[in-house]
């Protein structure tokens, strides 16, 4: 997580930086995380720029010469204005210069999903060969779902596969229906209008997914699993006397036995091994899953270089648009803040705890696109907010009062800081204390 998040401050800065560079302004710092109160993990300088690790894993900043930010640097900004500073340029180039962090953050996340697209292509089950059906989370159940139905269609209209039931016209849509069939009846369940909300308080983060066999992705070390003897890729199939087929099924075998040791069988090499194994007090035994849909048909699409672009952009700005109706359901009330917004540790859980090369590159690529819509907010202090008063200066051709933007910057940051402190206290208690 720390890795793909410095990989993207350290780019959004470089994108502020190499456009002030080239209008010839002075660029004072740059910073890898903050050096908040002075401290720093360390630094050194090349011509008239200081780079620098800060020690607070907040983000990251350049200090461009001549420019009102988070330094709040009033004397500097007393002297005459010299040729090489920001405030001595005109509105275009420092408008250009604000919005390099943006660009650059949009045009990774589109990046990253091309060469993806390029490299694995897609693939797509489709509903007709999920045979075992749907796992119905606590969430699918509170709405009625159970585990092994079938899903046939939405609003009465057939669709093709899994994951369109996923996406934001049903996700965020008002008492949609979902078509089933349960023990060879055809049924329906309505979606309810507070949908969203319900989906974004669930603690596993979902409704509904696909019933499908299982495999031993990855261990954590020191824990029981381990030290049975259980291996990467292993097939979970018996749990003392009871069959075990489905991840759902491990899962709830588990949990009514903690604290116990038990005898886990697996299949290894086609070769059935039965250990003995303690379980925690949370139902655990210390390991990651991956379904296994290998024996499933999954439709598999190969894009084309220029293909593979395409689909790059449509993700791009379907992830941006996806976004802007997250934050209209927020605002509308809709849907709960708190529910919704991550932090670092949110992210962190994202990211999970096997290495996963797909899946690290993906959610970069996702969290790249976010950063630049974030980023984009006209918030004071924020790079969208910087945009907006370099767009009044265009309109009314004279710059607002160094006054005005510095009650401005201040106001931005306390808004920030108030963020910063809500985001981390919902953490904490979503993840500790809930």
């Amino acid at each position: 997580m720390l890795l793909g998040l410095s990989i993207l401050i350290v780019l959004h800065e470089l994108g502020h930086f190499l456009a002030a560079r080239a209008f010839g302004i002075k660029v004072e710092k740059f910073y890898l995380f903050f050096d908040a109160w002075g401290f720093k993990l360390f630094s050194f300088k090349v011509g008239d720029t200081e780079y620098g690790m800060g020690w607070l894993p907040l983000g990251g900043y350049v200090k461009i010469a001549g420019m009102i930010d988070e330094s709040m640097d009033k004397e500097a900004m007393k002297k005459p204005a010299e040729p090489w500073e920001f405030r001595s340029k005109p509105a275009w180039q420092r408008l250009i210069v604000m919005l390099g962090g943006v660009t650059v953050n949009f045009v990774l996340g589109i990046f990253i999903f091309w060469m993806l697209f390029y490299v694995n292509g897609e693939k797509h089950l489709p509903l007709k060969n999920m045979k075992y059906g749907i796992v119905a989370e606590k969430l699918g159940k509170e709405l009625g779902f159970q585990t092994g139905d079938m899903i046939t269609g939405v609003e009465g209209q057939n669709i093709k596969y899994y994951d369109e039931l996923f996406k934001t016209d049903i996700i965020y849509g008002n008492n949609i229906v979902i078509n089933i069939n349960r023990n060879g009846k055809d049924s329906a369940i309505k979606l309810p209008s507070n949908f969203i909300d319900k989906l974004t308080e669930s603690t596993k983060g979902g409704f509904i997914h696909a019933r499908v066999k299982f495999k031993v992705n990855a261990l954590t070390d020191g824990e029981y699993a381990k030290k049975a003897g259980i291996e990467k890729g292993d097939m979970i199939v018996k749990i003392s006397t009871d069959t075990i087929i489905f991840e759902d099924q491990l899962i709830t075998a588990l949990s009514t036995s903690k604290d116990k040791t038990i005898d886990i069988q697996v299949i290894r090499n086609g070769r059935a091994i039965t250990m003995p194994c303690k379980v925690n007090s949370e139902g655990k035994i210390g390991i990651e899953m991956i379904e296994n849909y290998d024996e499933f048909a999954q439709d598999h699409i190969e894009y084309s270089l220029g293909q593979s672009f395409t689909a790059s952009v449509t993700k791009g700005v379907s992830t941006i648009t996806d976004n802007l109706k997250g934050f209209g359901k927020i605002f509308s009330g809709e849907v709960s803040a708190s529910n919704s917004v991550q932090g670092p540790i949110g992210i962190m859980k994202f990211y999970g705890d096997a290495w996963d090369w797909t899946k690290f590159w993906s959610l970069t690529a996702m969290i790249s696109l976010v950063l630049a819509f974030m980023n984009l907010l006209p918030i004071p202090a924020l790079d969208g907010g910087h945009v907006v008063f370099l767009l009044i200066e265009m309109i009314i051709r004279r710059p607002l009062s160094e006054k005005i933007l510095e009650r401005a910057q201040v106001i931005g940051m306390i808004i920030l800081l108030t963020l910063m402190v809500l985001i981390f206290g919902n953490d904490i208690w979503k993840t500790f204390i809930k």
